[in-house]
């Protein structure tokens, strides 16, 4: 009886705690989105006030919705989404008014004409949303087209009118800050990956393996979330084209542009570290203070980034923690390390030089500051980085990369 207790006790403990995680999860969902929700307001109602008033459609349905339908798609993708959009209902109408005229209309007209319009958006090379829109108008024109005169007309209009309407909300109304929806898509990435970087180190000054591969396991979390940044990407460098009051971040969001292939190599490269660290502690080999040390620096540089990246600042704090981390490795090496704690080494040089790259040093400069610094000279080295900062950001022909 106590043993059953005690697990309905456990159970409504976790349910608790589930329930309050879900609810603050959503929660966030909804702040993260809510400008998302404006925009399709806003466009869906600017889209049926510019059909109804301007063209005299009496019933404008599918100006909003296409108008929502831009807003809908992924970030980055949303002005190729409005001539996709536009495509398709020509395919559609196309299709349906021939097959109609053809066949007339009726269910195994309907069928065939929506296995057509498919086959044939496919064979065009349309996306799923071309698709759909092709398909879906065909429906409309074999069902709706006896009943309602021109709808073929006021279909495409209504597409256009509800494409440029969610372009216009995003463009002019109420565009996303780039810099934001990058940062924010970045921050789960590298926020998981400063953690890891910081549990490995903790892991290597207890000698606790289980912990570091617990580390190891949480890190694979970072892949799924690498994808959401690259698509963020797109919509940010979207946003700052298509958005004049936009443009005044175009120099910060191509810093995160630039600085996105390192944090891509970065991500992997840690992966190595971590599970040479496993190794490590399982072989019971030697890990000097410094190792440890290495790790943990090189994590707080990873969080340094993100966060200058995220302000639009030189990511000058980064970079110099790189280089100290860096210099730690060096002394851990030479203070005597097993196979596996070589490799771990390594890849905080390694690591540490995709961050310097991130940061903005061309890639011969980062070579030569990895190995001063693993010499032991990390302050000569944070002074010919900044002086290399300084002489990229004045070169007329910019950045080296």
């Amino acid at each position: 009886m106590d043993v059953d207790r005690e697990r309905i006790t456990g159970l409504t403990r976790e349910f608790r705690q589930r329930s309050r995680a879900t609810v603050k999860d959503r929660w966030h969902a909804v702040r993260y989105n809510l400008l998302l929700a404006l925009q399709a307001a806003v466009a869906a109602g600017a889209a049926w006030v510019g059909s109804h008033e301007l063209f005299g459609n009496e019933s404008p349905v599918f100006a909003p919705i296409s108008a929502i339908g831009t807003i809908a798609s992924s970030v980055g993708q949303r002005f190729r989404r409005t001539i996709e959009l536009i495509f398709g209902v020509a395919v559609g109408i196309g299709i349906g008014d021939f097959l109609v005229f053809l066949a007339g209309s009726g269910p195994w007209q309907l069928g065939l004409i929506v296995f057509l319009s498919i086959v044939v958006t496919i064979f065009l090379g349309g996306g799923p949303a071309v698709v759909t829109q092709a398909a879906a108008t065909a429906v409309l024109i074999v069902a709706l087209a006896p009943q309602q005169a021109n709808l073929e007309f006021s279909r495409v209009i209504d597409a256009l009118i509800g494409g440029f309407a969610g372009l216009l909300v995003i463009a002019l109304v109420l565009p996303l800050n780039p810099l934001r929806v990058v940062d924010r898509a970045a921050r789960p990435a590298l926020d998981r990956l400063t953690e890891e970087l910081t549990e490995t180190a903790e892991a290597l000054r207890t000698r606790d393996a289980a912990r570091a591969q617990a580390a190891l396991d949480r890190l694979r979390e970072v892949e799924e979330h690498m994808q959401s940044f690259e698509d963020a990407l797109e919509g940010g460098r979207e946003t700052a084209i298509l958005s004049p009051v936009r443009w005044h971040r175009r120099g910060a969001l191509s810093q995160y542009v630039e600085s996105s292939e390192y944090i891509e190599h970065a991500v992997h490269n840690s992966g190595t570290l971590i599970r040479r660290a496993v190794t490590v502690l399982e072989d019971d080999e030697p890990v000097p203070e410094t190792m440890p040390n290495a790790v943990a620096m090189l994590a707080d540089a990873v969080r340094l980034l993100r966060k200058d990246l995220g302000i639009g600042v030189e990511p000058e704090a980064a970079r110099e923690q790189a280089l100290h981390a860096i210099d730690q490795a060096g002394r851990a090496y030479d203070a005597g390390v097993g196979f596996s704690g070589s490799v771990v080494i390594a890849q905080v040089r390694t690591t540490g030089s995709d961050v310097l790259r991130a940061t903005g040093i061309e890639r011969t400069e980062a070579n030569r500051l990895v190995r001063l610094a693993a010499g032991g000279r990390a302050g000569d080295a944070t002074q010919a980085a900044a002086q290399a900062a300084r002489e990229q950001r004045t070169d007329p022909r910019g950045p080296k990369r």
